[in-house]
């Protein structure tokens, strides 16, 4: 039922608004990243890796449609295999967004690229899901997750965010006329209301601190008596004392040289 209510909103003009300004989003995102393996999870009716040069693309759904039909918190997917993963509105229409972060992080390179889209609570669609009273229409139904809160979820997992955009910063009116009349606002929201835009992009990398083993001793430190550590040490600066007062008394000393005596010449 969610999913064909969410087919049946996309076919509407704010739909198509979305579904555009998403497109041209991710189309820039995801241009220049590369791998070997990208997997697209959420949202088959956007295709977020067309831009992508990454040899072998995959998609995931829980309804078929997708290269791949499964659970989205269950990925048949080896651990450590994917280098690119695009989630579209992903974590906003599963009842578990942590337990699928996790999951993404498990199957996931060093270094890998997770880019997330979704929409941005604190703005006018925000407010828009506040005031509807049928929270079962999508994209109302969707569980919508503020930004500072997705950051700290991404950090507990080693991501770093490195990268994101704003848009889509008109009201979401229902007619075409309205949100063709309210186009002004998207290069004025980017400059002067940057944080106001009803769907946000997300960049982050997955990050692998370095380790290092710390191994025990295998030999022990010798202890040495302080006692007799300073009697070594008062023997050795007598025995330097008497080496150079020995080498005094072997040095021979000289005599001094005669005066010259003056000769008067004869008379």
């Amino acid at each position: 039922m969610e999913q064909k209510n969410l087919h049946a909103w996309l076919e509407t003009p704010l739909g198509q608004y979305v579904l555009q300004m998403e497109q041209d989003m991710l189309d820039q995102a995801v241009a220049n990243l590369f791998g070997f393996n990208a997997l697209q999870i959420g949202w088959p009716h956007l295709d977020g890796l067309r831009t992508n040069r990454i040899p072998h693309h995959m998609t995931l759904s829980a309804s078929p449609g997708g290269t791949i039909q499964a659970e989205p918190c269950a990925l048949p997917l080896a651990t450590q295999s994917l280098d690119l993963v695009v989630m579209p509105h992903a974590l906003e229409f599963t009842e578990h967004p942590h337990a699928l972060l996790r999951e993404v992080d498990r199957v996931m390179r060093p270094e890998g690229r997770l880019v997330i889209v979704g929409f941005n609570p604190r703005s006018l669609w925000g407010l828009r899901q506040l005031f509807t009273l049928d929270r079962r229409v999508s994209p109302w139904s969707g569980h919508f997750i503020s930004l500072p809160r997705l950051k700290d979820w991404l950090a507990l997992l080693s991501f770093e965010v490195d990268g994101g955009r704003f848009g889509a910063y008109a009201p979401p009116f229902t007619s075409a006329r309205w949100l063709h009349r309210f186009r002004f606002m998207e290069p004025a929201g980017d400059r002067w209301w940057g944080v106001g835009g009803g769907i946000y992009l997300l960049q982050a990398v997955k990050r692998v601190h370095a380790m290092r083993l710390i191994t025990p001793r295998w030999q022990p430190q010798n202890v040495v008596d302080p006692s007799l550590a300073a009697a070594v040490r008062s023997a050795g600066v007598r025995r330097q004392g008497a080496q150079s007062s020995s080498a005094q008394d072997n040095v021979i000393p000289l005599l001094p040289r005669p005066k010259a005596v003056p000769v008067s010449p004869q008379s």
